[in-house]
């Protein structure tokens, strides 16, 4: 059975940090390009973070460029999303999807067919 799990969010003042895990079981991660999307009650998941298969290649969103970073753990299955210098405007629940075939750009959620029931972040001011 294909499941993502996600983890690590929490309560953080703003200017601090937080991993997020993206756990895959019932298939091998590496096997699907990754996204981290992140959702407020009322509004449309948003595009945070992609990672390619290979893990070479990463994008995000103009809004947590050069504060946060995805990456891959092969050891443990699982693709990491790094978040530092946290702004209050970074809360909400984040998901990881995976995807197999980019049917629309990496940015729409459309492209990916496994979702985890997400972890929620909240950065206090």
């Amino acid at each position: 059975q294909v499941q993502l799990v996600e983890s690590g969010g929490g309560l953080v003042q703003a200017g601090g940090s937080l991993s997020l895990s993206c756990a895959a079981s019932g298939f091998p991660i590496s096997d699907r390009f990754i996204g981290w999307f992140r959702q407020i009650p009322g509004k449309e998941r948003e595009f945070v973070a992609h990672i390619t298969r290979s893990g070479v290649t990463q994008y995000y969103a103009d809004s947590v460029k050069g504060r946060f970073a995805i990456s891959r753990d092969r050891s443990k299955n699982a693709v990491i999303l790094r978040m530092d210098s946290l702004k209050p405007e970074d809360t909400a629940k984040y998901y990881c999807g995976a995807g197999t075939y980019y049917d629309t750009s990496y940015s729409n959620s459309r492209s990916y067919d496994n979702w985890g029931q997400g972890t929620q972040v909240t950065v206090s001011s």
